[in-house]
């Protein structure tokens, strides 16, 4: 048996039965990719335009897949996977597209701690999904999180005021919680390779539309070592890896508490930004980065009895 065969053999066995310790681990080194992603691509996109480099990213994770694990993926590409893919594959591209371009004119950091709000608001979007209520801790955390996006909002001088990118990765952590929720539910009915599969592969067609319709064509500037390296991570650690490993914790551990432990990507990605692209961080962002990642915390304590409609 080759090494594709073996690998492929052991990622098939690990995506049904995962022991929930190591898919809580996995869930946090997907974490840490995420956390990272910000500042690369931060950098990629002083090259290439963002929907270009999300095609690259999504067909780039695709073909790495399919070499890797194509007598896994292939038998899974039924009618029945369509409807799922184009949910999570339009949630996803709606997601990235909102991101990157909003990365644009924000700082990787503060980007970041904007998008951990999906933490707060997967509770609200699984009632809306799933009918499941969310509890009166979630809705102080919303509170919570509304009052740390003000701080992340204040200008010097005290004026608030966020801009279009700030508000597009507000869009950004609406849309990947609708990504999330509906990722938790189709995990458990497909298999998690091959829906991780098929949503980069409609995410990039999406993209791929995109750039051909509203972004210049590629130059020479793309080939550049340091370009190349950066989107070389971006799409086998930030997309294909850590998303395999995002849909089999999914499968493994509860939507909220997956919440919580890939809510760290934003103090990863803060952390990256500070050391290494020199993001200046305000009094008035840290705290609004505390009470953001509060009520993250907040919206994943153990429920009590008490939901927001009592019987």
């Amino acid at each position: 048996m080759g090494l594709v065969e073996r690998f492929s053999k052991l990622q098939s066995r690990w995506s049904r039965s995962f022991p929930p310790n190591l898919a809580r681990l996995m869930l946090l080194a997907c974490a840490a990719l995420w956390g990272g992603s910000y500042l690369l691509a931060k950098f990629a996109m002083e090259a290439i335009p963002p929907q270009w480099l999300m095609a690259i990213r999504m067909f780039g994770a695709c073909m790495c897949m399919l070499a890797l694990f194509h007598k896994h993926i292939i038998p899974n590409l039924t009618p029945k996977i369509i409807v799922p893919a184009l949910v999570v594959g339009v949630t996803y591209w709606g997601t990235m597209v909102t991101q990157t371009t909003g990365l644009q004119t924000i700082d990787p950091g503060r980007s970041a701690f904007l998008t951990a709000a999906y933490c707060v608001l997967t509770p609200f979007v699984t009632w809306i999904v799933s009918k499941n209520q969310p509890k009166i801790i979630n809705l102080i955390a919303g509170i919570v999180c509304l009052i740390g996006v003000g701080f992340v909002s204040l200008k010097p001088g005290g004026s608030l005021s966020l801009g279009v990118g700030d508000w597009l990765t507000i869009a950004t952590a609406i849309i990947f919680s609708f990504n999330l929720t509906y990722l938790g539910v189709y995990a458990k009915r497909f298999d998690p390779i091959a829906l991780t599969f098929v949503q980069f592969a409609v995410a990039g067609v999406l993209f791929f539309i995109g750039a051909i319709i509203t972004e210049p064509a590629p130059d020479s500037g793309w080939l550049a070592p340091s370009v190349v390296a950066s989107v070389l991570y971006l799409f086998l650690g930030a997309t294909m890896s850590a998303q395999i490993m995002q849909n089999i914790g999914l499968a493994h551990v509860p939507a909220s508490q997956a919440s919580i432990i890939m809510c760290t990507e934003s103090l990863f990605a803060v952390s990256f930004s500070a050391l290494f692209w020199g993001e200046r961080i305000m009094w008035s962002s840290l705290v609004g980065f505390a009470l953001i990642f509060a009520a993250v915390l907040m919206s994943v304590i153990k429920p009590t009895k008490y939901s927001l409609h009592r019987n």
